[in-house]
Formats: structure tokens, sequence, C-alpha cells
């Protein structure tokens, strides 16, 4: 276990923080040569006939006619369209396998106060609720059973690792909202010790999510955020209704979200990274808060963040005194707030 860091605190608590070397396991990930053990993530199986139409009905995600085997990512709306939870899922043919971070439904210590600036969702429809125990309270008489699975855990498996030396999958692999590789559903028992070489630390993983510009729900997010906001990351504007869906078109048809979800490249000189809920200032008044905030083998100290609409995309912004220019994720200056395509010098890994 020489060399062996794990996470002190907040959401990753115990996980590999790294193994000695974080940027040479940046390296890995981006070259889909390493294996990140994300076993603080929640597995949920849902079984039942109506589990595709029930899910299609209830988050952003086209579940209806979801084949087996293909994955996709989703997030569940509060009515009013704010973001509550984000998954990944994937069906087996016989049940769908849910994956998601209990990040997106923490909630504050004491919650007869207001939300933390952490960015954690909250509401009095779902504070501190687990996404298990929401899916369950919204079964009414479908023919749907919501099961957690506690023997499972889950890997991100970079695309150059040999299948021979992995444990068997338990569900089909589901394609990661980042990087050369997959999510894998394998058993408890089966999960590599954190001494295997080759394993890569989340200090890594979070570095690599930075960078691409992908929003963790829960930390990136607050009880405001709507979709459109981050750039309709994992929304389906073309399906049938939703909980949530009037908003979501509403802003997308007629107007533009009062946020939008930047990446900050920050001054390197300072040596230290905001923290998640510390706020974004522009000329010294707050325009927007930090989400998370990474050291990346390449770009340097960069963070993501939700700053006003309005905000010039050209500003220099500071957080915690040190100097940030901003990359948009989400066009300020256009109707359509979609993710943009690699090509916008958003460098997805």
């Amino acid at each position: 276990m020489s060399g062996v860091v794990l996470v002190p605190e907040g959401p990753d608590a115990g996980l590999l923080w790294h193994r000695g070397d974080p940027f040479a396991e940046e390296r890995a990930i981006a070259a889909g040569q390493a294996i990140v053990a994300l076993t603080n993530r929640q597995v949920l199986t849902v079984t039942g006939d109506d589990r595709l139409g029930w899910l299609h009905s209830l988050s952003t995600g086209r579940f209806d006619g979801l084949p087996p085997g293909q994955g996709l990512n989703a997030l569940i709306l509060s009515p009013t369209g704010q973001v509550r939870y984000g998954l990944q899922a994937v069906d087996d043919g016989e049940r769908l396998w849910v994956i998601t971070d209990p990040a997106s439904s923490a909630s504050p210590d004491d919650p007869a106060e207001p939300a933390p600036a952490t960015g954690v969702p909250t509401g009095p429809d779902m504070q501190g609720v687990g996404l298990a125990e929401f899916l369950d309270s919204m079964r009414f008489r479908l023919k749907v059973q919501v099961s957690p699975r506690d023997d499972a855990r889950v890997l991100w498996v970079g695309e150059g690792i040999d299948p021979a030396d992995l444990p068997a999958a338990l569900a089909p692999a589901v394609d990661a909202p980042l990087g050369h590789g997959q999510l894998v559903i394998v058993a408890a028992d089966d999960v590599p010790s954190p001494d295997n070489p080759r394993l890569a630390g989340v200090w890594a993983w979070e570095a690599a999510r930075v960078a691409a510009g992908v929003p963790r729900i829960g930390i990136d997010t607050d009880d405001k955020t709507l979709p459109n906001e981050l750039g309709l990351y994992a929304t389906e504007l073309d399906k049938g209704c939703y909980t949530g869906q009037e908003t979501v078109a509403r802003v997308h048809n007629v107007g533009r979200p009062p946020r939008r979800l930047v990446r900050l490249l920050l001054d390197g000189s300072m040596n230290r990274l905001p923290a998640p809920g510390d706020p974004i200032l522009l000329d010294g008044e707050p325009v927007g808060v930090v989400g998370s905030s990474a050291q990346h083998f390449e770009e340097g100290p960069i963070a993501l963040g939700l700053v006003r609409r309005a905000v010039p995309v050209e500003a220099t912004l500071s957080v915690d005194d040190i100097a940030a220019n901003q990359e948009p994720i989400v066009d300020p200056d256009i109707g359509l707030h979609v993710k943009p395509e690699p090509g916008l010098r958003r460098r997805l890994i």
C-alpha cells in the first residue's frame, strides 16, 4: 500500500486519491490505460414491464424503446425544472441498471437551514432523499420494483485495458460521460485493491472531468440549476412529456437561462485551488459560484463554475483572489443552449 493516499473528506472520502504520481495517473486516463474505482457511486436495479416507459416519463432521457446493452445519461428534475439527480443507465433485457452519484442526493447538515454554497441540490420535494427512495415513492400502481444493489460497485475502465484483467461484469457496460472508457458494474468483492498498478485515483479522474467540462450533479449544480444552464447536458429536447419539461422547453424556445456553465483557467502562480462554493467575482462583485476545481497535467489549475449569462466571455474573473479566464461551455449569445462540439477549445480526453 506504499504511496497510496485516500481522499480524507468530502463526497469522495475513502476513495483512492492518488498513488503518488497523480499527473501520471491523469495521462493514463487520457490514454485509456487506467481503471478508476468509483466505489461510492450508488447502483440500483429497476425491474418490471413498465420500467422503461416509467423512467422515460420521469427523466430527461430517452428510455422508451431503449435497446438492451445501450446506455444513456439522464437527469431527474423538480416539477419546475431544476436539476435534482443525475444518472447513467443501461438495460440488460430483464432489468435496468442505474448508477448515480451520492453527491446528487446529499442534504445540508441542518435541513432547516438554507442549502450551503457547495451546490447541493435541495428543495421541499427531494431534500436529502436518495435516488432509490425517490424512485420508489414514484411507482404508484406501475409494474416496477426499485432495488438498491449494495453488492455492486462501479469502475471506470479505459478502452486499452484488457478485459481479461477485469472482474466479471454484472451488467452491460455504460459509455462514460468522459474519456476513452466505460463504466462497468462489478461485484463489491471484486473491486481491485488500491495498490493495483492499473488504478488511478479520483484526483486524476476529477481533473479529467473538469477539463472535459462535464458537470457533477450536486457539486457543479445548486438547487436552482436548470439543464439549459449546463448546455442541456443529458437532456433530450425532442421526446415526450416528462417532469420539468415545461420549464426546459420554455427557456430553450423563448428565453435564455439566467446562468451558464464555464470552465475557468486559473492563475497557477497562486499555488492553490478555490473551494466549492467560493464566489466568482467580476470587478469585485459576485457574478457566480465555483463548483469543482482540479490540477490538470496539461491545463494547469482549472475549475467549473456557474456565472450569470450576461458576464462578458472575454472578462477576467477572480475567485479567492485567483485570476481566472473563461472558456465558455454554454454560448451566452444564442438562444440555442447546447453543449458545444469538442472543437470549441473544450478539450475532451
